[in-house]
Parts: structure tokens; sequence; C-alpha cells
């Protein structure tokens, strides 16, 4: 056979083989119109659990956490070094005091731990925000419809219509309290992990480590202070946030913030809301890393005490700066991706919010 007729065979052959996959692909529907694209088809009931307003509000919680934290992470290394009275009392001193010491990956140490923690615990934080906030406002509506439950105490008759609670503010109480009893334990990992990474260099050797030196509870330690400071800070937070929200709407007769406006309100919101429970948050963070320096307090009031006897009114806010400049634009960050993800999670999907 000539080397034309090989040619021409050889051609004709690739020619068929090739019309044969496309139109193998064409009845399986994977290339019509002639434009190659793949489907993934969940399972119904799968996909009808996804499509469920409180889960995609669990996920565009998880995923603005995510997002801040990555951003944020040198931010958070420092206000932790400098909350707990580790190395330099100034931002610009700590900072460069953990590149000198760690190079610039320390700024990130406890990072991987923090972004597990993270994605858990706003998933968390904003779906019971959510839900709870339905649940009230739909609470105090029917009360309003019926007749509400009355109590009588002698001659005094009260009413218990529940108009005078703001849905808000419970519902931001409910997200920090539940957020917190399911992951502290990742808190104290965390905290562990960014102070101490000679001593806890891995997420696996600070489990092992913690778990030997004080059992399950060990990775509980602080959290009575935890919940004690999370109530007034998530509640003011929360509340701040909503109110300021549908104030500057009805101000400027607006129905909805753009990108940057969510961002300045979320972070005045975190200012606020840190600055009234940061003497909380000081106490916490000293019982939480307390053991490593062999002298932990034997709780919140004693840390308290222990700081202002040791530094004064003014140790109750060491490191407030710091935190300042973490919490507020992280609380901006975290609001503005949190309702852009609702945007499209629930918005583009036609489910309301």
């Amino acid at each position: 056979m000539s080397s034309n007729t090989k040619s021409k065979t050889l051609s004709s052959s690739s020619s068929s083989s090739s019309g044969d996959v496309y139109t193998i692909l064409k009845d399986i529907d994977i290339l019509p119109n002639s434009n190659l694209h793949f489907r993934f088809q969940l399972p119904h009931q799968a996909q009808e659990f996804l499509d469920k307003r409180e889960v995609r509000e669990f996920m565009s919680g998880a995923l603005a956490g995510a997002m801040t934290k990555a951003i944020l992470a040198p931010l958070e290394t420092i206000r932790t070094r400098m909350v707990v009275g580790i190395g330099s009392k100034n931002i610009t001193g700590s900072f460069v005091q953990v590149v000198e010491q760690q190079g610039w990956q320390g700024l990130w140490a406890g990072n991987m731990i923090n972004m597990i923690r993270i994605v858990p615990t706003q998933a968390i934080e904003f779906g019971t925000f959510e839900c709870t906030k339905r649940a009230m406002a739909s609470l105090q509506e029917k009360l309003k419809q019926n007749d509400c439950p009355k109590l009588q105490i002698g001659c005094l008759n009260l009413s218990l219509n529940l108009s005078w609670i703001s849905p808000t503010a419970v519902a931001g109480a409910a997200a920090g309290v539940a957020s917190t009893l399911v992951c502290h334990p990742l808190e104290v990992l965390k905290d562990r992990l960014t102070i101490s990474p000679e001593i806890y260099p891995n997420l696996g050797v600070a489990i092992r480590n913690i778990y030997k030196d004080g059992g399950i509870g060990a990775f509980y330690a602080g959290l009575s202070p935890t919940l004690v400071g999370m109530l007034p800070y998530s509640t003011c937070y929360y509340f701040m946030y909503d109110t300021i929200k549908k104030s500057y709407c009805l101000t400027k007769n607006k129905k909805s913030l753009n990108r940057m406006e969510m961002l300045m309100i979320g972070a005045l919101s975190g200012f606020t809301a840190s600055t009234i429970s940061f003497p909380l948050e000081v106490a916490r963070k000293r019982l939480m890393v307390g053991a490593l320096q062999g002298k932990c307090p034997p709780n919140m009031a004693a840390a308290l005490s222990e700081v202002i006897r040791q530094e004064g009114l003014k140790g109750l806010y060491r490191g407030w700066g710091a935190s300042c400049l973490k919490v507020m634009p992280s609380s901006g960050i975290t609001w503005m991706f949190y309702e852009a993800w609702k945007d499209i999670l629930l918005v583009q999907k036609s489910i309301s919010i």
C-alpha cells in the first residue's frame, strides 16, 4: 500500500473515531449544540436540603467568616499576644517582634486552626441569629393578635406580651452562646498555637498535650468568662448593626445598603461591642492561657483582680487598640461578605429574606 493510501486510511480512521466519540457525547447530552459542558445533578433529597433558607444562611455565615479570617489573620495574632501580655506592649513593636522571631509566616501562626474554628463558628452564629430573630418576631406577632398571657400578683396585673424585648438583641445573645458552646475547644487550640508555637508546633501536638495536661476539661478552660463576656458583646454587636442599618436606610430612604455602607456600619458595631465587653475579654484570655505561665487564676473575678492589682484599671484595656484594629475591619468585612453571600444564595434563588 502506498504512503498516500496509508495516510488517507489513517485520516479516515481518525475522522471516523472522532465522529463516533462526538456522536456518543452528543447522545448522552454532554455536547449539546457543539458546546462542551458537564452536568452534575445532586440527589433530590440533598438538593432540597441545600435549598432550605436556614442552610443557606449557615453557608453564608461560614463563607463570610472564612474569607474574613484569611485576610485578617496577622491582626488576630498581634491582638492575642497583646491581650495576654506576651512580648511588646504596642502594635508596631509586636508586629516587628513576631516577624523577627518567626518570620512573616509567624503572623499567620495558628491560622489553620483559626480557619477550622471560624467556619463552624460563623455558620452557627449567623444561622442561630437569623432563626432566633424570626422566631422571636413571630412569637411577638402572635401575642399581639391573640390575648397575651397575664400574670397576677396580688392586685398587680402584668401583661406578658414581650413587646418590650428586642428580637435582634435576644437573637444576638443566642447566637453568641450557641457558637461558643460548640466551638470553644477550637478557640483554646487556636490561642495555644498562636502564643506558644514552640510548645505546640502543630494541631496534633496541641491536642495531645492539652488533653495530657488537663483532660477534656482543659479544652473548655475559660468557658465561663467566655460565655459571660459573649453575652454583652454578641447582644450589642447584632443589635447595633441591625438598628443602625434600619435607621440609616430610613433616613436615606433606601431599601438596602451598598457594600461600603455595610462595611462601615459593621465596623462601628464591632467597635462598640468590643469596647463594652473588653475587660471580660482580657479576663477570658488570661484564664485560657494562664496555664502556660504556671499561674492560672481560679476564676474570672480573680483574673480581673489580678490585672487591676498588677496594672491598674488601665490594664483592663491593655491591647484594646490592637483589638479595635482587628475587630473593626473584621466586623465590617464579615458583614459585607455575609450580606453578599445572602444576596447570592438567597435573593438570587428567590428565597424571601
